[in-house]
């Protein structure tokens, strides 16, 4: 939380200070003014639906000390925080953002004694993220990102509202583009890291998974000792953009690298794995110094062994031990609508995994419903992908190839050309036309297949958030 005053604030991000220099701000970071309580910093954003700045006045109205705008205050907004000794700023260039950056950077330098852990990659980075909260929880006082707040705007709000006495920050990372992992981890200078994958995600934007791997490898630019520990960066071996990682990027910059994965020669091996019939996993670890670990979670699908394996071994880099790592993840919660497994009342189980989705993680949350154990129909409910680029077709048409060769009762798509493309994929592949249901939209599905859930019926709701299907979920679950 922070705790300056006005004119500090201004000095270190570049701000205009209008008014109210020795207010002190000593409270939570916000971007919404309904969020904004005493002591509070407020920063107006100009959004696509509604302007912040619009705004400003109620957040002071609600106790907060500071206000942060993009534009010039109303003359009312002005004089109503000279009347209550409240600070008004402007932005630097009118970009919020910058000054979120600017300000994360400058909170940064004042806890020098804070563990940062940066996590990115194309799958996975949430679970890992998770868990990489829950294994430096068995040590530290840990702050990680909540929810989606893992962009420009996000990452720097989580830095910013890290509680006082914290001792471990987990910062997600996420991009679209060039450069903005760069921005977020010389802001916020992680001693650890971990890129989960290179995949396709945001292929439409950057062009080619060498670019996508160039953006995730960003994150090694603010890397930095401290706590006495060196830089380190874990990275998947199965992944085959890792060597080009390691060689081009972490080594030059002078970030050791280590792997995970089931070569011989990674710093943390799979021996065996299995899969229960909840498609929760267990696995048999070796650490390269001869730690031997039985790890099990209650997360489903065999990929979550990879994501706890990087967790793993970046909590032993930070002083932890592995054995308390372990079961501690034993017992961890993750983030919702990531593989969230919940009942209907009427027995039907519905694996929500609708935050996200690349051909890669469709794989995954495909292999999880095709190995729960289920006493009736197994229904994989598909929405699109987004940002897949020129390929994007194809890429649908193998994710319902493979959802049909796991021989699954019904595969449902849902959306347009791209959900159609899903279909004539599971076609190919010898689906029948009985097993292939098609609707245009969430609405045409509920009213379906509600009526049909039986119970033992197990259910995947997987696709981009901007395909809707969180609201197909809660329509199943009403």
């Amino acid at each position: 939380m922070l705790e300056l005053s006005a004119s500090d604030i201004a000095a270190h991000t570049g701000a205009q200070l209008l008014t109210g220099a020795d207010t002190r701000v000593f409270g939570e970071t916000v971007i919404d003014s309904r969020k904004a309580a005493p002591g509070a910093l407020f920063v107006a954003f100009k959004g696509e639906k509604s302007d912040g700045n619009g705004f400003v006045r109620a957040a002071l109205e609600a106790g907060a000390a500071a206000a942060v705008l993009s534009a010039a205050p109303a003359p009312d907004v002005l004089a109503y925080a000279q009347a209550n000794g409240r600070a008004l700023l402007r932005a630097q260039d009118d970009d919020g953002e910058g000054f979120l950056l600017r300000l994360a950077a400058y909170e940064r330098t004042r806890h020098p004694g804070w563990i940062v852990v940066g996590v990115t990659g194309s799958v996975g980075k949430t679970t890992t993220k998770d868990m990489l909260a829950c294994a430096l929880s068995v040590r530290y006082r840990t702050h990680a990102t909540a929810g989606n707040y893992n962009n420009l705007i996000g990452m720097p709000l989580t830095l910013l509202n890290a509680p006082s006495d914290a001792e471990a920050l987990v910062l997600e990372m996420g991009m679209d583009g060039l450069g903005q992992i760069e921005r977020m981890a010389r802001a916020a200078r992680p001693v650890l890291a971990a890129i989960t994958n290179v995949g396709v995600s945001h292929l439409e934007h950057l062009k080619s998974r060498e670019n996508i791997a160039r953006a995730k490898a960003e994150i090694v630019s603010g890397m930095e000792a401290a706590c006495g520990i060196e830089p380190a960066l874990a990275l998947t071996s199965a992944n085959d953009f890792t060597p080009f990682i390691v060689r081009a990027i972490a080594e030059p910059a002078g970030v050791r690298t280590f792997t995970v994965g089931s070569h011989e020669d990674d710093d943390v091996r799979q021996l065996g794995i299995a899969l229960h019939d909840d498609a929760t996993a267990g696995a048999d670890l070796l650490f390269s110094d001869g730690t031997a670990i039985a790890l099990e979670l209650p997360v489903p699908g065999a990929s979550a062994v990879v994501d706890a394996m990087l967790a793993l071994t970046i909590a032993r880099r930070a002083g932890v031990d592995a054995h308390d790592a372990a079961r501690a993840l034993s017992h961890m919660e993750l983030t919702s609508m990531r593989l969230d497994v919940r009942e209907t009342a009427t027995g039907v189980r519905v694996i929500d995994d609708a935050y996200n989705a690349s051909p890669a993680s469709m794989a995954s949350s495909l292999a999880v419903l095709a190995s729960m154990s289920c006493t009736g129909r197994r229904f994989a409910v598909l929405g699109e992908m987004l940002e897949l680029g020129e390929d994007e077709a194809q890429m649908h048409a193998c994710v319902g190839a493979y959802a049909a060769a796991l021989d699954l009762d019904m595969i449902v798509c849902i959306g347009g050309r791209l959900a159609r493309a899903i279909a004539e994929g599971a076609r190919t592949v010898g689906a029948s036309e009985d097993a292939i249901l098609m609707f245009d939209s969430v609405s045409e599905a509920l009213e379906a297949l509600v009526p049909v859930l039986c119970e033992g019926d197990v259910l995947l709701a997987k696709a981009s958030r901007g395909s809707g299907l969180d609201e197909f979920v809660k329509g199943v679950l009403a």
